[in-house]
């Protein structure tokens, strides 16, 4: 039985990668709509005759050839309104990935408000014309009913295109943008933090143990542990993880490796496992989640990366924009806060007898720390703005850094952000500033519980 845990990375996988996608909700619109354009004429040819008089004086009333204009023209419209819509979204991407980050291009993909848009002009557009299917030329019968929704259709549009023009215009701000990916990557901590799953102490690893091989290239982009347990509980074995989520794997190189929990000398226990081999091999190789793209539902480096991304785009000559890179920071130093608050991962994961089955894969809090920081100190340290907001930075992180480990991570990026600082071209009324705040930083590590500062 998968853990609540594993019920929410599998519905967080599952959103985001329905979401990502263009097509699904204007496909659904478009069926929806073709099911109404055909009903809704044989609900008029019904209830023509019994309309209450408030309700008739309200709807179209029109002939045949008026009802044949207005969803000819509706349906002509909605093309032009789709086509100017898929424009827009297109030069948005270019935007974004030209001044931003190409990562950032998922995002706009992923919109709520694209895919409600143009399922809104699809959907009119297809209702439309598979309501002019039923206008007939005799005009025995008007589908004065379907007219008028199709008209009421056509304004709701007309609105979206106005609410969608908007929210393009806000979409375009990288503060936008910013906040989007940090609100991501927190939701994407939280759900990496609240692991419910049962805990066991790591069991020793022996000297030559078993290999499974990644079946194709890629990015790790999510891996289904309760998958894992229950291969490695039916077939007797620990499995230890060798690569995490979000690392680049290719095809025929080790991702994981295993040995069994049963004594050497049980000869007979020993022959069951070597002949199920190949299917804990398989079990265990189809629980990682192999993609052409890093995703962001179980790979907390993402956001990282994405948001270091667009301060070291700011930061290139062709933008220069360190406004923007200072923003960037700000980011990154509330996500490593947070990253830096996480609980420290368990040894191993153990299945519902209590024997150690996984060995995960931690987090390593150095790694995303120099993701984060190392792309903006080169590029950045020579700008009075975002070396003091490097600064400031390791400061902030350190006040939610209560283990010593990672207060000597951050000790070292200290170091080596004031070496960078030395090298550049500073005068001394700069340099004495940066003095200043390298002494409040190194203050707040000092401390023994920096929560306290």
């Amino acid at each position: 039985m998968p853990t609540s845990d594993g019920t929410r990375r599998w519905w967080a996988t599952l959103s985001e990668s329905i979401s990502s996608r263009i097509w699904p909700l204007p496909v659904a619109a478009i069926i929806a709509a073709v099911i109404a354009g055909i009903l809704l004429p044989i609900l008029d040819a019904a209830v023509d005759d019994v309309l209450p008089a408030w309700l008739a004086a309200i709807l179209f009333s029109g002939g045949t050839d008026a009802a044949r204009a207005v969803l000819t023209t509706i349906a002509g419209s909605l093309i032009t309104a789709t086509s100017l819509t898929f424009s827009l979204t297109v030069v948005a991407l270019q935007l974004a990935s030209n001044q931003a980050s190409p990562r950032l291009l998922r995002t706009f993909a992923s919109d709520r408000m694209v895919h409600v848009t143009l399922a809104t002009f699809l959907g009119t557009f297809a209702y439309a014309l598979t309501v002019l299917r039923s206008v007939s030329d005799t005009g025995e019968l008007v589908p004065r009913i379907a007219v008028t929704v199709a008209f009421v259709l056509t304004l709701v549009s007309v609105l979206m295109l106005v609410l969608f023009l908007a929210h393009l215009a806000s979409r375009l701000r990288v503060e936008t943008m910013l906040r989007d990916v940090h609100r991501e990557t927190t939701r994407t901590i939280a759900l990496v933090g609240a692991d419910d799953r049962p805990t066991a102490p790591a069991p020793v690893r022996p000297a030559q143990p078993h290999v499974v091989l990644a079946r194709r290239s890629g990015f790790v982009t999510g891996i289904d542990r309760d998958a894992v347990v229950a291969a490695a509980r039916d077939h007797g074995a620990v499995v230890r993880e060798l690569r995490q989520v979000g690392a680049s794997v290719i095809e025929g190189t080790p991702i994981a490796e295993w040995w069994p929990t049963m004594s050497t000398t049980d000869a007979a226990a020993d022959r069951g496992t070597r002949a199920d081999r190949s299917a804990l091999e398989a079990a265990v190789a189809g629980a990682y989640h192999v993609g052409y793209e890093r995703t962001s539902p179980q790979d907390i480096g993402f956001g990282l990366r994405q948001l270091a991304d667009i301060a070291a785009k700011a930061l290139s000559p062709g933008v220069n924009d360190p406004t923007t890179a200072v923003h960037a920071l700000s980011h990154i130093a509330a996500v490593l806060g947070d990253l830096a608050d996480l609980p420290e991962g368990p040894p191993a994961y153990a299945d519902d007898d209590g024997a150690a089955r996984v060995v995960p894969v931690r987090h390593d809090f150095a790694e995303l720390v120099e993701v984060g920081m190392q792309q903006v100190r080169r590029y950045g340290a020579a700008d009075p703005d975002v070396a003091t907001r490097l600064f400031e930075l390791v400061g902030d992180v350190g006040c939610h850094a209560s283990r010593p480990e990672h207060r000597r991570v951050l000790e070292g990026q200290l170091d080596r952000l004031v070496a960078s600082v030395a090298a550049a071209d500073y005068d001394a009324h700069e340099r004495a500033g940066f003095a200043r705040l390298e002494d409040r930083a190194r203050d707040v590590l000092a401390q023994a519980d920096p929560t306290s500062v």
